[in-house]
């Protein structure tokens, strides 16, 4: 709908982009007064990190413009077609400056509605930035949207967007997290060669598992995708910086020990980890330090050994440090069960997303009872029962696990979570 041209601002020396609204499209009084509200919601965030500056918006030959920053990087969009997947270190820079643009716009009443990585640009140094708010909507202006109209991309189309409901910030949100599939496995979820196909999944269909259709991912990031993709708008996260965590916070712990399909007997977890892998390697290359402890009565001993480089070579160095002990801190309480089963699942699911599975377990326990018996229509017992087995599997009680996870199993066949930890439950 619109001619974009690299242009020279002749007054302060820069490249500019302009954005000129197409002449077979100008003389439409309503797509006119759309490029007006595109320039108006983006004005309104320009200066805002990780959204494209808006410097002027005008009208030439009776065709509106807008001068915007030149992002001479291309697009997210550009990186997928000819790379592919990508780094997850890249791919989570990318999101949350993504991320922090899009909670901005919520903020200021602005919902984007066409996330993709068409639409996330990357400057010179490599960072995104979030472009054109086409056909977005702003709290306070006449969105000229009509009930029953879908406008987006089918890829990145939300289930309420695809049924022409009113796109909300959790539209944006769900786009986003097609994008943070894409860019981690290189296609989308619901990728289809038929875009009405493909808006029809976002509806119906569940939500695949990154971790087997992408050999390289780990199992821990399909829970952040089954919440993140969620039908319902009320159940995915609350903001696109919570989304962007917990698949880092995911990423991270399947970097440790407990990653569920690398020991043959899964290990007991209870503290969520946030050093990223990077961090962890670079401490380790400055230097090895190794503390021994040694406790008695109201004080300990912690013999610190290092090695240090030195003009004749290396010296060994060991200290040894005396100071009382403090009690350690109680565990927490586990969390009260509150609410129906849909509720108890949720609460019993965050739980597990921190590693927290004792503190979960009697939470799923409660949700399998209450959503006992309502069936393929309604997929929260599914959940729960897949949550619960998925729980126990993880505390190392594998034969607890097994009927919870057939009956997922048996629920959902179509999915492919149950069946893989259930395989795995039956020969720990």
């Amino acid at each position: 709908m619109g001619d974009i041209y690299l242009a020279t601002d002749e007054v302060l020396g820069r490249e500019v982009a302009v954005k000129v609204l197409s002449d077979r499209y100008a003389a439409d009084d309503g797509i006119r007064e759309r490029f007006k509200l595109e320039a108006l919601a983006a004005a309104r965030l320009s200066g805002e990190p990780g959204t494209v500056t808006i410097f002027d918006v005008g009208e030439w030959d009776e065709r509106p413009f807008i001068v915007m920053e030149h992002l001479a990087g291309g697009s997210l969009e550009d990186r997928l077609r000819h790379t592919g997947a990508q780094p997850p270190a890249h791919a989570l820079a990318w999101l949350e400056q993504a991320a922090g643009a899009l909670d901005a716009a919520h903020r200021h009443g602005i919902v984007h509605r066409d996330v993709k990585p068409a639409n996330l640009l990357l400057n010179e140094r490599d960072e995104a930035k979030v472009a054109d708010f086409g056909i977005a909507s702003a709290a306070g202006m006449d969105s000229l949207t009509l009930t029953g109209t879908v406008l987006g991309t089918s890829g990145y189309l939300s289930p309420e967007q695809a049924q022409g409901e009113r796109a909300a910030p959790a539209s944006d949100l769900y786009a986003l997290a097609i994008v943070a599939y894409e860019l981690l496995s290189g296609h989308r979820p619901f990728e289809s060669d038929s875009p009405t196909a493909e808006a029809a999944a976002h509806v119906t269909a569940p939500v695949p598992s990154i971790a087997t259709c992408s050999e390289n991912l780990p199992l821990e990031l399909d829970p952040v995708f089954q919440r993140a993709l969620a039908k319902s708008p009320r159940h995915r996260y609350p903001s696109a910086r919570e989304l962007v965590a917990e698949l880092r916070g995911a990423l991270s712990r399947s970097a440790g020990p407990t990653r569920a399909f690398v020991p043959a007997q899964p290990r007991r977890s209870h503290a969520r980890v946030i050093a990223p892998v990077a961090l962890l390697l670079l401490a380790a290359a400055i230097g090895a330090a190794v503390a021994v402890i040694v406790s008695g009565g109201g004080s300990k001993k912690t013999i610190v050994t290092r090695t240090v480089a030195g003009p004749g070579g290396t010296t060994t160095v060991r200290q040894t440090v005396t100071h009382p002990t403090t009690a350690a801190p109680p565990p927490p309480p586990p969390a009260a069960a509150t609410g129906g089963g849909h509720a108890l699942n949720d609460q019993g699911f965050s739980r597990s997303q921190l590693g927290d599975y004792d503190g979960a377990l009697p939470l799923l326990q409660q949700a399998v009872q209450k959503l006992r018996g309502l069936g393929p229509g309604d997929p929260y017992e599914a959940y729960a029962n897949y949550n619960l087995g998925y729980a126990l599997y993880r505390l190392g009680r594998c034969s607890e696990a097994t009927p919870y996870l057939q009956r997922a199993d048996q629920l959902e066949p179509q999915r492919r979570e149950p069946r893989q930890i259930l395989n795995r439950a039956e020969r720990c």
